[in-house]
């Protein structure tokens, strides 16, 4: 009983449900890429280089042995567009992150601080000793 409720602790973390999240959603995104790449980037590219499609692009090896080239040179761009996408989502947490903390630097600075303990009873000497 108590390995089920260690684990049942463990799969309800904040930080476990919060990765099966960006692995759902990293998966929804990957479709995307997917048909960026393939509908619409690959075409230009081959446009660019004559009507050259990379997707069917092979390397025949003897018989009926091929190397498929184009599919490799899709996941590469894929992977390229996936990294660079993740890249500028992360630089722009970061960004919001630190425009935050910087807000909350100045709100901390403006504040006004209440004195200590000490400064406090230094005040009511200097003010005990100012009325003698």
């Amino acid at each position: 009983m108590g390995l089920i409720k260690e684990f049942k602790d463990f799969a309800m973390r904040g930080s476990v449900i919060d990765l099966a999240v960006g692995v759902v959603i990293g998966a929804a995104f990957q479709k995307i890429v997917d048909s960026v790449v393939k509908d619409i980037l690959m075409p230009v590219l081959g446009l660019l280089l004559h009507g050259i499609d990379f997707g069917h692009l092979e390397i025949p090896l003897m018989g009926e042995a091929k190397i498929t080239i184009g599919n490799f040179i899709n996941t590469t761009i894929q992977f390229i567009i996936m990294a660079f996408a993740v890249f500028l989502l992360i630089k722009g947490i970061n960004r919001l992150k630190r425009l935050q903390e910087e807000k909350d630097a100045a709100a901390e600075a403006a504040a006004p601080t209440e004195p200590n303990t000490q400064e406090k009873l230094l005040t009511e000497i200097r003010d005990l000793l100012k009325n003698r």
